[in-house]
């Protein structure tokens, strides 16, 4: 295997400074998007004519996320990390804006644009983690990247609280004759006519106002982005562009770390999105059960981040990929066990660590396998696979639930499971098949 030189120049300046900026504006992406990602389907439902489509929407994003993803990592290479950052925020206020115009129009079509735009500004927002990377030293970068990542713990207390109180409120905005003028202008006059809320009706319009207030998160997250000091774009010019793609990815440790990353995000996916269907639907619990599931899933998601960098300091980064599978394994397990409440509380906040173990070791271990040179590519190649990846689970999860049920759905998971856990093991024992150290606490890789 080729070996990868590690940094070994001067401390890079405001290192702490700059992921906590990174980690506040993983925490504005977080809160935008999974908002988006929770109403998709209401949304959707409401609008297509084929009540069938309903979830196409959310599939759609996750398709945009792995088109976008290559592109987007050819912009950061030839412009900068600061400049993808803004034109991802940018789609994503405009993405924001067209969907509230299709709530308006009741467009299910202009919608299905609006979401391709969303793709945009989600491949962008999960760039912050590689950019954590960029501004820390070698011997930090586990750490900065679970912090960055971890930033999206306040993602499960904004986004709920957001939607609470955005989602039904259309009807009494355009009571204000300017506002309702405005939105007549844009998108069609009878609008604000049609706002008229009847007794044990859902209010009209129903999640437009929540799109309008997300229009204004990645603006903020734009003035946020400006006092991030990234590498200058100068300094990372090379006079090649390293090995073929197709010889980094043929790496074990690319593979490897592709694997856990789409093993990790497709099984908290296909749990995410099948868990409400379940718990309404298969076994009769309400929608505010269900919520609150969703809430403390994503806090599973996320808190863990404030230690698992240091996990892989003292414990290795693959013991740390290792337990992460463990962990989703046994979601799978709690979730094929029951459906109570209690399951499912512990089956969503098993799946969200092991994501976040899996995420988070798998972007370290993606760090150590290119040069410099290479990196434009090699996280391209792996946002490609990973996103396209989460669109064929996420596009499943409806139709595994309505066909074979949660505890099937939780069974299959087990074998995909099973078969990255032998390729970390792969990766743990085989000489050679990994930079040395990964699978050994920090005291014992450092004599290798």
């Amino acid at each position: 295997m080729t070996d990868i030189p590690e940094s070994t120049g001067p401390a890079k300046p405001g290192m702490k400074k700059n992921v906590a900026l990174l980690a506040l504006c993983q925490a504005l992406f977080n809160s935008s998007t999974g908002v988006v990602l929770s109403v998709s389907a209401l949304v959707g439902l409401a609008l297509a004519s084929n009540k069938s489509l309903a979830t196409l929407p959310q599939a759609l994003q996750w398709e945009a996320t792995a088109a976008f993803s290559i592109p987007l990592a050819m912009m950061m290479r030839r412009f900068g990390r600061r400049t993808g950052f803004i034109f991802g925020a940018f789609m994503g206020s405009a993405g924001a804006i067209i969907a509230a115009a299709a709530i308006f129009q009741g467009s299910f079509e202009l919608y299905l644009v609006a979401i391709i735009f969303f793709g945009a500004y989600t491949i962008s927002g999960q760039t912050y983690r590689f950019a954590a990377a960029d501004v820390a030293d070698e011997k930090w970068h586990s750490i900065a990247i679970s912090l960055v990542i971890g930033g999206g713990v306040l993602a499960a207390f904004v986004g709920p609280e957001i939607s609470k109180w955005t989602h039904d409120i259309s009807s009494l905005w355009l009571g204000n004759e300017t506002f309702a003028k405005a939105i007549e202008f844009i998108c069609g006059p009878g609008i604000a006519a049609a706002a008229t809320v009847n007794p044990g009706e859902n209010p009209p319009y129903q999640f437009a106002s929540t799109f309008i207030v997300l229009a204004f998160l990645p603006i903020f997250l734009i003035f946020m982005v400006s006092l991030v000091g990234f590498p200058k774009t100068e300094e990372q010019k090379f006079e090649n562009s390293g090995r073929p793609l197709r010889e980094v990815v043929r790496q074990p440790g690319y593979v490897v770390a592709v694997l856990c990353a789409v093993i990790g995000w497709g099984v908290m996916v296909l749990m995410m999105a099948a868990t409400p269907l379940a718990m309404v639907k298969e076994y009769g619990h309400t929608f505010v059960d269900s919520a609150f599931i969703a809430q403390w899933h994503m806090f599973g998601m996320f808190a863990p981040s404030f230690f698992t960098g240091s996990l892989i300091k003292k414990c290795g980064l693959l013991n740390v990929l290792l337990a992460g599978l463990v962990l989703s394994s046994a979601a799978a397990v709690i979730g094929m066990s029951g459906g109570t409440i209690e399951h499912f509380w512990f089956a969503n906040v098993c799946v969200g660590c092991g994501w976040n173990f899996l995420f988070v070791g798998a972007t370290t271990l993606l760090t150590k396998m290119y040069r410099p040179e290479e990196k434009a590519k090699a996280q391209g190649m792996n946002d490609f696979l990973v996103f396209q990846s989460v669109a064929a689970f996420s596009l499943s999860a409806g139709l595994l639930q309505n066909t074979v049920g949660w505890i099937t759905v939780c069974t299959l998971l087990l074998p995909c499971i099973a078969i990255v856990f032998v390729a970390v093991l792969y990766l743990k024992f085989v000489p050679g098949a990994a930079p040395p150290g990964l699978g050994r606490p920090a005291a014992h890789a450092s004599a290798e």
